[in-house]
């Protein structure tokens, strides 16, 4: 029989609670089914309800119970957030936008809100909205060290490394347990070229977080190993246990190669680099035929060629993007040390923004086989990527783009930014892939695996080709065994390429301070040096599989 006065009473909410806090969620719904039926339509009940499928881990029956309870209480703002929370889980990006929107529209001081709507937006590629946030966060809340780490993490995707260091610094002083501020504040300093203080801080988040893989593996780019090290001891005997997770068995695996590398044990350091590269594959689940198709479909997008845009009639742009590209390894971010260090330049480093806009285009539009791109993708390409370059607040009015892997989209870049430039780094093929297998590159997956290393290179160079087809004298080659030999003829060139007039700064690149978010962060800071080319060779015996796969390209 149904409860005529319909008031949910405290001691039944707090039976709920008690359920749920002792992770007892099936039974806590149990009754909350019961409690339904004696009081329908308690929003309250509801989003309790959502909580508990949340510990399930069923996260479908979790957002609707909590789209119930905002559907019965539109001002319900915990019920929006919690909504959010699982909208964010499930990727639905622009959905828990909305949810937490409506949390703080309710109720404007909501940190957790303003918090967890930063970081989509900073994942989404949004810095300066995600900045605002995580300010509103910290306002709100002012000891909220993980919005402080957050903003600190977006300050520095904004390029402000500044003020990123001091609200790393905040995040420790409010938590001084947060292994997290202390490993994020290390690379800032590693990317800052201070090799000390990205000591000092490594070594801090170890403390905290002694069998921390990702540690290990940023620690041994920066450490020179000697024979009987106690690191190597170290980390020998967290990879004896059992319970360690893939991710950190990955980067240990490693870091150890490194130290192996630096002690001139050949046979330890392959094994533990086939390990490391093995682990992660696995990982990804990963298959070269992935990319052929991938690859496939950007050629069928140029068939045929679509007209290029006319830059005046899309909302005309006062910054110019010069996009260095090719292969991992190859001299990227030499290149990029370069033009960084003249007046006229902001390097910005590696950034993803256009692989957000393009990749969904190649990926859900049936029709590329048959039109190819239209002039409406083209301007969505061209939109979406200069508005999220205007909202880093960029007082340069040319800046530079080093996402190697954009060499995949060129046809792209030209098509929609007719005014940008392209320069392509070439290297050795040896060297660059022997070099990309020894490093690990978390997000490309085809380098895990030498066999598939040598036909991702190949699908580069059939790519290389077919744009140089469409786009003849639009792409500038810069070869890095050229520019170490001859660097002040080949950076002339360079420049000119580029219409910026001479710069002397840009000889001495090493002096830049300018943050290198990069493997080679460190190495660019030094000047100029020739047969980094040659090193793969003392490696011959162990690297049979990527060299007769490279020789049948």
């Amino acid at each position: 029989m149904k409860n005529k006065q319909n008031v949910l009473p405290k001691k039944e909410v707090e039976s709920v609670f008690a359920l749920y806090s002792s992770g007892e969620f099936q039974k806590a719904i149990d009754l909350i089914k019961e409690l339904n039926n004696k009081y329908p339509n308690q929003p309250l009940l509801f989003n309790l309800s959502g909580a508990c499928y949340q510990g399930l881990g069923e996260l479908a029956g979790a957002a609707k119970m909590f789209e119930i309870a905002v559907s019965l209480s539109p001002r319900y703002s915990e019920a929006h957030f919690n909504l959010g929370v699982i909208f964010q889980a499930l990727d639905q990006k622009e959905d828990a936008i909305k949810s937490y929107k409506n949390a703080i529209s309710i109720t404007p001081n909501y940190p957790d809100a303003h918090n967890n709507l930063g970081n989509l937006f900073l994942d989404l590629g949004q810095i300066a909205k995600a900045v605002e946030s995580l300010e509103w966060a910290v306002a709100y809340k002012h000891d909220f060290a993980e919005a402080y780490n957050n903003l600190g993490n977006a300050l520095n995707a904004q390029g402000n490394e500044v003020d990123a260091i001091t609200n790393f610094k905040k995040a420790i002083v409010y938590n001084p347990a947060y292994a997290k501020a202390f490993f994020n504040l290390a690379l800032v300093y590693k990317d800052l070229g201070n090799k000390e203080y990205f000591i000092k801080y490594i070594s801090l988040a170890l403390n905290l977080k002694p069998d921390w893989g990702a540690a290990y593996f940023h620690l041994s780019q920066l450490t020179k190993y000697k024979k009987n090290d106690p690191k190597i001891a170290e980390m020998l005997s967290i990879l004896n246990n059992n319970s360690l997770g893939i991710n950190d068995r990955t980067n240990l695996n490693f870091a150890l190669a490194k130290a192996y590398e630096d002690i001139k044990d050949f046979d330890k350091q392959f094994k533990a680099l086939n390990t490391g590269n093995s682990l992660r594959k696995k990982e990804l689940n990963y298959s070269i035929e992935r990319d052929f198709k991938l690859f496939t479909r950007i050629k069928e997008a140029f068939n045929p060629p679509p007209s290029i845009l006319r830059k005046p009639l899309n909302n005309s742009s006062t910054i110019t993007p010069i996009f260095i590209l090719g292969m991992p390894r190859s001299g990227t971010s030499l290149v990029h040390q370069i033009l960084d260090s003249h007046y006229k330049v902001r390097g910005m480093g590696e950034l993803n923004y256009l692989n957000k806009f393009v990749f969904p285009i190649i990926s859900k539009n049936n029709n590329l086989d048959k039109a190819g791109l239209t002039e409406g993708d083209l301007k969505i390409i061209r939109e979406e990527y200069l508005n999220s370059i205007s909202s880093l607040q960029l007082k340069e009015g040319v800046f530079v783009d080093k996402m190697p892997l954009n060499f995949r989209y060129i046809g792209f870049i030209l098509s929609a930014i007719p005014e940008a430039k392209i320069i392509h780094t070439t290297r050795s093929p040896f060297a660059t892939c022997w070099s990309i297998y020894k490093y690990f590159f978390t997000g490309n997956a085809y380098s895990f695996d030498q066999t598939d290393l040598a036909k991702y290179y190949g699908l580069y160079m059939d790519l290389m080709q077919f744009w140089g087809g469409l786009f003849p004298d639009k792409i500038y080659e810069v070869n890095y065994e050229y520019l170490t030999i001859k660097q002040k003829s080949e950076t002339q060139k360079l420049l000119k390429y580029c219409d910026l007039d001479w710069d002397d700064n840009c000889l001495n690149f090493h002096a830049n301070k300018t943050a290198i978010k990069t493997t080679s962060s460190m190495q660019v800071r030094q000047k100029m040096y020739q047969g980094s080319s040659e090193a793969w060779k003392e490696y011959e015996d162990y690297l049979q599989p990527l060299i007769k796969g490279l020789s049948q390209n």
